[in-house]
């Protein structure tokens, strides 16, 4: 979101050797001690103007083909490889799996936190495991897919915020190049069209990956050129005879059957029928291509507060015409690098 945030004091870590120092003359100053605050690449946080916390970032670079057979690899990737350049790696390379997850920002140690998804894959699909380091106890451990108690966009790092800093994670690709999941929306059409621009008849995970770099691009601004965080509401999720009902009154109503008789229904096409695409309160404005993303208009300058002041009125409006309460998708963090989960109701 490009907000205006200052740190007391940053700690950039360039191997996991520089983490075992600091934490032990951590541990052992005596002093009163700021709180350790772990921040990735930040494509998903919202920071406090003044952060009262010492920020651990871990920029350990490198890409490591640990196994191979012919049908799979198996590649160790450090925490600070930024992940859209990693997908394009590891496509030329002829390995396949993360294709489906290609334009999403950050960086890949980030990447579980989130269990991160798009079009029909999950990260916990192609993971098999992550050296994290424990900051309560002071050890590193290996942890398994299993280990990570991966959700819906959770696991058990967003669980347990400030807990574990993520140094390296293990994937399996397979090398199968007519092994393509794509039949998301319009992943298909378009993957098969850059197929036959190229005289092939079957679509490629190269294919796939265009198509859906070309998808978010239209359906998402740019983040460099205009301040975002992707997708700012959750959907939300109701009854089934309350979505029945809303249905009497908006035909047109956007949702998806869930278990349990219950409904998601598309937060920003709720967002949009409230009359607020392209509004909000400045600097903040929804996108007008897309009602569920917030931009920020004066980078570097607009704070946490502005965020906050715009997504209440946005919320309020939605709940005032529909009755649905909308919730934020990205970290609220506080300014002692705590994590602001009162905050997350909007």
């Amino acid at each position: 979101m490009a907000l205006a945030c200052v740190a007391d004091s940053v700690v950039t870590l360039e191997n996991e050797a520089q983490l075992d120092d600091f934490m032990a003359a951590y541990i052992g100053d005596t002093a009163d001690k700021l709180p350790l605050f772990v921040l990735s690449g930040g494509s998903n946080v919202l920071l406090p103007a003044a952060l009262k916390a010492i920020v651990l970032q871990p920029k350990m670079r490198g890409i490591h083909l640990t196994n191979q057979t012919d049908d799979y690899v198996d590649i160790e990737v450090m925490a600070g490889e930024n992940w859209h350049d990693l997908v394009l790696h590891t496509v030329d390379q002829g390995w396949y799996g993360l294709e489906n997850l290609a334009l999403i920002p950050g960086l890949t140690g980030a990447a579980p936190i989130q269990n991160i998804g798009a079009y029909g894959v999950q990260l916990e699909d192609r993971l098999q495991y992550v050296r994290a380091y424990h900051l309560p106890t002071q050890t590193w451990h290996h942890l398994s897919a299993a280990d990570c108690q991966f959700g819906y966009r959770d696991s058990i790092f967003k669980r347990t915020p400030n807990t574990w800093l993520i140094s390296r994670v293990g994937f399996r690709l397979h090398t199968d190049p007519a092994n393509i999941l794509a039949s998301y929306g319009d992943v298909q059409t378009m993957a098969q069209r850059y197929a036959e621009q190229q005289g092939r008849e079957q679509a490629t995970p190269a294919d796939v990956m265009q198509a859906i770099i070309d998808i978010r691009q239209q359906k998402l601004p740019d983040p460099k050129q205009l301040p975002n965080c992707g997708s700012f509401f959750q959907n939300p999720i109701i009854a089934q005879d309350r979505f029945t009902a809303l249905q009497a009154t908006y035909p047109a109503i956007v949702g998806y059957a869930m278990p349990d008789a219950m409904v998601k229904v598309a937060a920003g096409w709720l967002i949009e029928q409230a009359g607020l695409k392209g509004d909000g309160i400045a600097p903040i404005f929804t996108h007008k291509q897309q009602a569920l993303v917030l931009t920020n208009h004066t980078p570097q300058q607009a704070t946490q507060e502005d965020v906050a002041v715009a997504q209440k009125y946005i919320a309020a409006t939605v709940y005032e015409k529909f009755a649905i309460q909308l919730s934020r998708e990205p970290v609220w963090v506080n300014a002692d690098g705590s994590i602001g989960y009162a905050e997350h109701v909007a």
